[in-house]
C-alpha cells in the first residue's frame, strides 16, 4: 500500500472517513516548508509521514482496523452510501457480518494481540505501584478501556466496530476543547507567575519591567496584516507565494488540487493548517523574545477550527471539493471580516484570573497542611526509631552480661573449687608456707 493510498482512495474516500470520523490528522505533506515548526530528523520525517498522530491513546490499533476493512470490497461499497447519522447509529458496524473470512480472521487476531498489549500494560504498572508478584485482575482493569468488547477477547465483533466508532468520534470531538482548555491554563499560570515576579522586586525594578513587557506586546502586535483564515484574500496570497503563480490566475478548483497533498479529494485538518503557515509567520518568529510558540499553536487551531465550521457542511472533519468550491461564492470568502487574532481576543478575563489565583492559594495552603502532617509524622517515627534504638542497645548489654556469667559458670578458674573445701570453705593462698610450730609439730619423732 503506497503512502497516497494509506486511506481509501478515489470515489471511496469520503465514504471510509465518514465510518469512523475518527483521524484528526490523516497524511499530509506540507504545501511548504513550515518555519513555525521545528523539523524533525530525516530519518524521523520518514517514519512519521505514514503515521501522523490523531491524538488518541489507542492510535495504533485504530489504523491497523481501518487498514483491513479497507480489503473488504463488500464493506468498501456499503460506504459510498452511508451517511454520519446512520454511522453514528450503529448501522454500518452491522455489515461486518458480511466481510469476507480472512478479514475476520485478521480482525479477531489483532484483537487478542491488542487485548493482551493492554494486560501487559496494566500488569507492568501494577508492578510498580504494588510491588512484584501480587494477582492483577486483567478483565477489572481492562473495562477502563471503552473501545473494546471485554466479554469477548477472542474475536472482533459488531460491537467491537460500533465501541471504536463511538469511541473514537466522542475522543475527537472533544480533541479541540482540551487543547483550549490547557492553553487557557497555561496562559492562566504565565501571568500568575509573571505577577508574582512582580511582588518580589523594588519599585524601581517593577517598573522597569513592566516597561519592558509593554515594548514586548507592542513589538508583538506590530505585524503585517492578517487574513482572515479561508478568505479570497488568503488564498490568494498562498496563491502567490507558495504555489508562484499569478494572483489574477487564481482559481478555487486549481487550487484545491494543489493543495490536495495526499490526492484524496479532500482537504483534511492538516492540509488546511498548513494554508495558515504564511499568515502565522507574520505574527510569530521563534528567535523573538516576545512571540510564544504555544500561542502560535493556539491561533493554528483557532483558525483550521473556523474553516472547518465555514466550509465542513456535513461535520465530517473533511473539505470536499464540493464544499469548498460552495464556501468560494459566499460573501465571508470575498468580503470577509478581519481576524481577531490573539493579542487581540485575550484568553481569560480578570475574573478568571482571580478564580485562577485562588485555586492556586488553596491548593497551595492544602500541600502546606499535608507537608506539616508529613513532617509531624516524621518526626513521631523519628522519636520511635530513637526509642527503639536505646531499647535495642538496652537489651544488647542485657544479653552481654548474661553470656558473661554464662562463660565464668561454665569455665571457673582452675582449684578454685578444691581449694574453697578446705578451712571451712575458705580459699587458702598458693604456696602459703606452714607455721614454724606446726612444722615442727609435724617433724617431731613419736614417742
Amino acid at each position: 500500500m503506497t503512502l497516497n493510498n494509506m486511506w481509501w482512495s478515489g470515489a471511496i474516500c469520503q465514504g471510509f472517513l465518514l465510518l469512523i470520523c475518527l483521524l484528526v490528522y490523516v497524511e499530509a505533506v506540507p504545501v511548504a516548508i513550515d518555519k513555525t515548526k521545528i523539523n524533525p530528523p530525516e530519518e524521523q520525517k520518514e517514519k512519521e509521514k505514514g503515521n501522523p498522530d490523531t491524538g488518541l491513546y489507542y492510535d495504533r490499533y485504530l489504523r491497523e482496523v481501518i487498514d483491513v476493512l479497507e480489503t473488504d470490497q463488500h464493506f468498501r461499497e456499503k460506504l459510498q452510501n452511508t451517511d454520519m447519522e446512520d454511522i453514528k447509529a450503529g448501522k454500518l458496524a452491522k455489515e461486518l457480518d458480511f466481510v469476507s473470512h480472512n478479514v475476520r480472521t485478521r480482525l479477531d487476531e489483532m484483537k487478542r494481540q491488542e487485548v493482551n498489549r493492554l494486560r501487559s500494560l496494566i500488569k507492568a504498572k501494577q508492578d510498580v505501584e504494588t510491588g512484584k508478584g501480587l494477582a492483577v485482575d486483567h478483565e477489572s482493569l481492562l473495562k477502563q478501556f471503552e473501545y473494546l468488547n471485554h466479554g469477548n477477547p477472542h474475536s472482533f465483533e459488531i460491537e467491537d466496530l460500533n465501541k471504536l466508532i463511538t469511541t473514537a468520534t466522542s475522543d475527537l470531538e472533544n480533541f479541540d476543547k482540551e487543547h483550549h482548555d490547557e492553553f487557557k491554563r497555561y496562559e492562566l499560570m504565565k501571568e500568575h507567575e509573571r505577577r508574582e515576579y512582580l511582588k518580589a522586586l523594588d519599585e524601581e525594578k517593577r517598573k522597569a519591567e513592566e516597561q519592558h513587557y509593554e515594548e514586548m506586546k507592542k513589538k508583538h502586535a506590530d505585524h503585517p496584516k492578517v487574513n482572515h483564515p479561508g478568505s479570497q484574500d488568503q488564498l490568494k496570497e498562498v496563491w502567490e507565494e507558495t504555489d508562484g503563480l499569478d494572483p489574477l490566475d487564481f482559481d478555487p478548483k486549481t487550487f484545491f488540487k494543489l493543495h490536495d497533498t495526499n490526492g484524496d479529494d479532500f482537504l483534511d485538518e492538516q492540509e488546511l493548517e498548513a494554508l495558515f503557515t504564511k499568515e502565522l509567520e507574520k505574527m510569530y518568529d521563534p528567535k523573538n523574545e516576545e512571540d510564544d510558540m504555544v500561542e502560535m499553536e493556539e491561533e493554528r487551531i483557532r483558525m483550521r477550527e473556523h474553516v472547518m465550521n465555514e466550509v465542513d457542511v456535513n461535520k465530517d472533519r473533511l473539505v470536499s471539493l464540493e464544499e469548498f468550491l460552495v464556501s468560494t461564492g459566499k460573501r465571508e470568502f470575498l468580503e470577509p471580516d478581519s481576524w481577531e487574532t490573539l493579542e487581540q481576543a485575550p484568553a481569560f478575563t480578570e475574573e478568571e484570573m482571580k478564580e485562577f489565583e485562588q485555586h492556586l492559594a488553596e491548593q497551595e495552603h492544602d500541600l502546606k497542611n499535608k507537608a506539616d502532617n508529613l513532617n509531624k509524622q516524621r518526626e513521631e517515627l523519628e522519636r520511635q526509631q530513637e526509642q527503639l534504638n536505646a531499647q535495642k542497645l538496652e537489651l544488647q548489654k542485657a544479653v552481654e552480661h548474661m553470656d558473661k556469667l554464662k562463660t565464668q559458670k561454665e569455665h571457673p578458674p582452675p582449684g578454685t573449687n578444691e581449694e574453697q573445701a578446705h578451712d571451712g570453705g575458705h580459699p587458702i593462698e598458693r604456696n602459703q608456707p606452714l607455721s614454724t610450730s606446726h612444722h615442727e609439730e609435724q617433724t617431731k619423732p613419736h614417742q
